[in-house]
């Protein structure tokens, strides 16, 4: 007889068995039906209680129960893991293309709605496909970063930076980042390859200056950097900032050794120089320091041959004007009147009068007398030479308008005589010049009332300057144009009596005309006169009283040549210049007011 399981438990004998048995039936005798049936079998033959038997099924119902829990159990830890696998692979799917700074990918699988194991097997080729991608971005970022840090290195000078790979960040290898650190790389590179072509202008500086100076290059440069000297590679040569800042440093002071050794020679090759023309040294001797005075007027960056600031170059200059001045104190008096014939040149352009006779005579005693030393005799000839072209430079400016003022005067005289001459229309050979000799005469006549004012106003002011009167040879300007303005007012007014004269005569003519029927040949007025004409001395009205004396050179100017002697070709004041009394110059041009002569 076969027992009934609890209704609680699991139903071998029934549909669960037929079921399997169903889905089985190659199995045979090894079906849960045939074993729980050759159980009863045993059960019968035994003996066995219902109590008993209904425990041992519900025992082994329970352990069914287990082994499927189990079963279930390990099948849902199962799907656990490969549910994790498939989060983790999603994360790191996600994770790497932040990495990489991608917003999508070709090969993520569309149809997501799949198994697990399908969907893990769709997504690890796409994780390979990234990893490798991740793997070669690494590299590329590791490349570029190892450049950087070499340039990086090399600019701050510290070579141990190379030893030691950079650090790439794994959480950002974009192309972005990836575009950066190449722009940076480009950057550095450019300021590298800038930096390098300064240093190699920075050691072509220094091979010249040492070259000029005839320091030894090699020795120089590599005290800056051991990498400077020819045999290093282009490349390999430092660029540091300290490399270019002592490269900068040596630079500047090679220039300023060089700046100084060409003062120190165009100091001595300026007294070299002047030894020889105090001294009038042959020009045979004079040549073998043509290396010496070739760079007198030089630039400093005109000095480019080498070895021309040399040292040795600049002691043999030093030996030679060492020589010189103990040659030039046994021609000390020879030397002394060069200067003073200087000098006494200076003051006759000038126009500035002197005494040279007691000039060389107090030179001669000075030098006989052994009191003054040879050096600061010429030393003090030399000072003066200087004030006398600083007070010649101050005169220059009235010299100048002097100059203008006397030819002014010398063309009004011409014009005199010109306007006097009956036949200067007359066709005669070199009419046509005249005439326009006469216009420009003209012209400049009428320029010469401002010419005075101008000189006038010029001379006060030099006047108060300096404190002491204006001379011209001796003679005060301004008395000179005081004089010249009255004659010049007298002069007009002798023109104007002529002209009313003449009316008056024409006037006297036209009457007796009508009176007796003919007209008598004019007559020429018997008080004209030429009056400051060429080298005339009288006054305007031919009197003798202002005939006076200002100075004993008032009739000429004593112009001096350059061998110190004077000559009478130029007058001192215009040709028709008179000299005045100290009564009559009382009045002021300013108090005149100069009428323009008619032509």
């Amino acid at each position: 007889m076969i027992h009934q399981r609890p209704s609680n438990g699991l139903d071998f004998s029934g549909t669960a068995m037929a079921v399997t048995e169903s889905q089985n039936p190659l199995l045979g005798e090894n079906t849960c039906g045939s074993l729980l049936k050759k159980l009863q079998e045993i059960w019968d033959e035994v003996g066995e209680s219902d109590e008993q038997r209904d425990k041992m099924l519900l025992q082994l119902e329970q352990e069914c129960l287990d082994v499927y829990k189990r079963k279930v159990e390990q099948a849902a830890k199962s799907r656990a893991q490969l549910l994790q696998a498939l989060s983790d692979a999603k994360l790191e799917f996600s994770s790497l293309l932040s990495a990489l700074g991608e917003k999508s990918f070709a090969g993520i699988p569309e149809n997501t709605s799949g198994t697990i194991k399908e969907q893990l097997a769709a997504i690890a080729p796409v994780l390979e496909q990234l990893w490798q991608q991740k793997e070669e971005r690494i590299k590329e970022f590791s490349d570029v970063q190892s450049q950087i840090q070499q340039i990086c290195g090399e600019i701050a000078g510290n070579l141990n930076l190379n030893d030691v790979s950079p650090a790439v960040d794994e959480s950002d290898l974009s192309l972005k980042k990836l575009d950066e650190y190449q722009s940076e790389l480009q950057e550095l590179q450019k300021e590298k390859s800038e930096r390098l072509h300064k240093v190699l202008e920075f050691v072509s500086t220094v091979h010249d200056l040492c070259a000029v100076l005839s320091m030894d290059f090699f020795s120089t440069v590599t005290e800056v950097h051991p990498s400077l000297n020819d045999s290093t590679g282009v490349q390999s040569k430092s660029i540091s900032n300290d490399t270019l800042a002592r490269l900068a440093k040596t630079v500047l002071t090679l220039k300023e050794d060089k700046k100084q050794r060409l003062h120190k020679l165009q100091e001595l090759a300026s007294q070299l120089i002047d030894l020889w023309n105090l001294m009038d040294t042959h020009p045979e001797e004079r040549s073998q320091f043509d290396h010496v005075t070739c760079n007198i007027s030089a630039s400093v960056d005109e000095v480019t041959i080498p070895g021309a600031l040399a040292l040795d170059l600049i002691e043999q200059a030093e030996v030679e004007v060492e020589r010189l001045d103990q040659l030039k104190a046994s021609r000390m008096k020879e030397i002394a009147f060069k200067k003073q014939a200087e000098l006494e040149e200076i003051f006759a352009r000038a126009h500035i009068e002197i005494d040279p006779d007691a000039a060389r005579e107090k030179i001669m005693a000075l030098i006989d007398s052994g009191n003054v030393e040879p050096t600061e005799l010429l030393a003090d000839m030399d000072n003066q030479i200087a004030k006398a072209k600083e007070e010649a430079l101050s005169r220059k400016d009235i010299l100048d308008k002097v100059e203008k003022w006397m030819s002014a005067c010398e063309e009004e005289s011409w014009l005199e005589d010109y306007n006097r001459d009956e036949n200067r229309y007359n066709a005669s050979r070199g009419a046509h010049l005249n005439l326009k000799r006469a216009e420009k005469a003209r012209i400049l006549v009428n320029k010469i009332p401002a010419l005075v004012d101008t000189l006038v106003a010029k001379t006060r002011a030099w006047e108060e300057d300096h404190g002491i009167s204006f001379t011209y040879d001796g003679v005060p300007l301004l008395a000179m144009l005081d004089e010249y303005a009255m004659l010049r007012h007298e002069r007009e007014e002798e023109k104007r009596r002529m002209r009313d004269q003449k009316k008056y005569h024409e006037q006297q003519n036209t009457e007796q005309e009508a009176i007796f029927g003919s007209r008598p040949s004019p007559a020429r007025p018997s008080s004209s006169k030429k009056v400051g004409g060429p080298r005339a001395n009288g006054g305007a009205n031919g009197t003798p009283n202002r005939r006076l004396s200002l100075n004993a050179h008032q009739n000429g100017s004593r112009s001096t040549s350059k061998d110190g002697k004077r000559d009478n070709t130029r007058p001192v004041a215009p040709v028709n210049y008179v000299a005045i009394s100290k009564e009559d110059a009382a009045s002021h041009v300013s108090g005149t007011e100069p009428i323009p002569a008619s032509p």
